[in-house]
Formats: C-alpha cells, structure tokens, sequence
C-alpha cells in the first residue's frame, strides 16, 4: 500500500482497513493486544506532553521541538484503530451507539450546566 492510495476522505471502516492492510503487508502482524494498550497509553502521554508546552504552561524541551499536535493525534488513533481490528469491534457502529448513550444521558444535561453557557463553548 502507498500513501498516494490513500483516499482524500476516509471513513473510521476505511481506516480501520486501511490500518489492517498496512499492519498485514508491511507492519508484519499485530503487536499483542496488551502491548497495543501500552503503546495507545505512551502515544496519549505524548499529546498531553505536547498540549501542556503548546497550551499549558511548561515550557519546550530540546526534545519537544519540532513535534506536531496532528502527528500525536493520528499515533493515537492509530493504535487505537489497531486495537479495535484485534479486538473484532467495529468502530462506526461503536460511535454510532456511543452518540445514541451521550444523546439519552446528556442531551440536556450540559445545557442546564451554568459553566457552559453561552460563549463559554468552543467553536
């Protein structure tokens, strides 16, 4: 698989297979399941490093130089996407119910919250 096959637009479904093909054809195989979990942990430690020197207050290390936001997300998502093809759960349908839940529990919750009202909601 090259980058320049990759679609403009992906769908989850599409990355959850594009994931796969790469990790199938070019990654070998699947890391185990508990050592995806580790890495996911790792990656997410590196978006909130990132966050608290870009946003936060820490200042930038040496090291911190030079890393983008978007590329942390997208190992996060990727590993995640990995773990989701090991585990057989498709992640479209997951949001889909996972949107449903948030709707039924907090469809009116946060607009009764005083702390969200109104221009205190991001774009």
């Amino acid at each position: 698989m090259k980058t320049e096959d990759i679609p403009v637009t992906l769908s989850i479904r599409m990355a959850q297979d594009l994931v796969d093909t790469w990790i199938r054809t070019t990654g070998v195989r699947y890391f185990s399941e508990l050592t995806n979990m580790a890495i996911l942990t790792e990656e997410v430690g590196e978006v909130a490093r990132l966050m608290s020197r870009l946003y936060g207050d820490q200042s930038f290390k040496e090291s911190d130089k030079g890393r983008e936001l978007a590329d942390e997300l997208a190992d996060v998502l990727w590993v995640l996407l990995c773990i989701a093809n090991q585990t057989g759960i498709d992640l479209t349908t997951a949001l889909e119910k996972n949107f449903r839940k948030k709707d039924i529990r907090d469809g009116e919750r946060h607009k009764a919250n005083e702390k969200l009202g109104p221009g205190l909601t991001p774009p």
